[in-house]
């Protein structure tokens, strides 16, 4: 892995897909570079998370990175006062674009919020149904199968793990971590490689350790390891939108300093021989409010 940065995209909203998955396609072929984008299909009711306020962990993150600013005051309200809008019904030819352009796609969420925020509650049978009709949605709109997945937030515990394994993913991005691996569920290897994020998100960043618009492409370029797998995810509502020309300015420096950029299934392809075993345990996560799905060392 020497050199080598994955790109994974996460397409959470009504806008990001709409507006900002276009822009990052724009910057992207201009580099020449693919990545993998993943994408909600379902309603748009992330503006459910504002119960969320009343954390103080998750307040704080809103002032820190003006979430207001970034995401736009539709993404902080969307399906609040009424049910959100269908991003797969109305921004499907955005997807397949994507697709047709080069990159990989590859499944987030029927329901973001409802994933995310539900996991700790959701039985085997919910679980199916919000993967089961998402995959039928996004497999109707791209005209081909769908490989790969990434849990909403990272987040993710045994039974989605299990769950998972009912479908045709080649492989997931269930976590954060350092390495890829193939999951380990009550004593049970599982075949569907995991492949974690290893570098942090402009949202979890910012804001922190004194960490500012102005030096956050210079924290993330000293984050890079030659000689380790980078995993980075970006936002199609804050990479695609008021952070493109910055994201920009990020993916010059990186190719600049000899870096490959790749979409996460050519990882996936170069490592499925050669990982090893894992697991992973939600826990408390910097930058971030609750618990995310961690890679542990076995």
């Amino acid at each position: 892995m020497q050199k080598t940065l994955a790109l994974r995209i996460d397409v959470d909203t009504f806008r990001g897909t709409g507006r900002g998955v276009p822009r990052l396609c724009e910057i992207l072929d201009k580099y020449h570079v693919r990545g993998t984008f993943y994408f909600s299909v379902g309603p748009d009711n992330m503006g459910r998370h504002l119960w969320r306020l009343l954390k103080p962990s998750f307040l704080w993150k809103m002032l820190r990175t003006n979430a207001a600013g970034l995401y736009g005051p539709e993404i902080v309200f969307m399906g609040t006062a009424w049910p959100g809008p269908g991003i797969g019904k109305h921004h499907g030819k955005v997807m397949k674009a994507a697709v047709d352009a080069g990159h990989e796609a590859g499944f987030h969420a029927y329901d973001h919020h409802f994933a995310q925020a539900k996991l700790d509650v959701m039985s085997e049978k919910s679980m199916h149904r919000e993967i089961g009709r998402g995959m039928e949605m996004l497999t109707k709109i791209l005209g081909s199968s769908v490989k790969t997945s990434a849990a909403p937030g990272w987040r993710t515990n045994d039974l989605l793990l299990q769950v998972k394994a009912a479908y045709d993913f080649t492989y997931n991005s269930d976590c954060r971590g350092f390495a890829p691996f193939y999951p380990v569920v009550n004593g049970e290897k599982l075949d569907q490689l995991q492949i974690p994020v290893t570098l942090p998100t402009y949202d979890e960043a910012l804001g922190r350790d004194g960490v500012t618009d102005e030096n956050y492409n210079d924290f993330q370029l000293s984050l890079l390891k030659d000689s380790e797998l980078n995993v980075l995810t970006i936002h199609a509502e804050a990479e695609g939108g008021r952070c493109a020309g910055q994201f920009e300015q990020y993916l010059d420096a990186v190719i600049k300093r000899g870096y490959r950029v790749v979409p996460l299934g050519e990882i996936a392809a170069e490592v499925k021989d050669s990982a090893p075993a894992g697991i992973m345990q939600l826990t408390p996560f910097p930058g971030r409010e609750g618990k995310l799905a961690t890679q542990q060392p076995m």
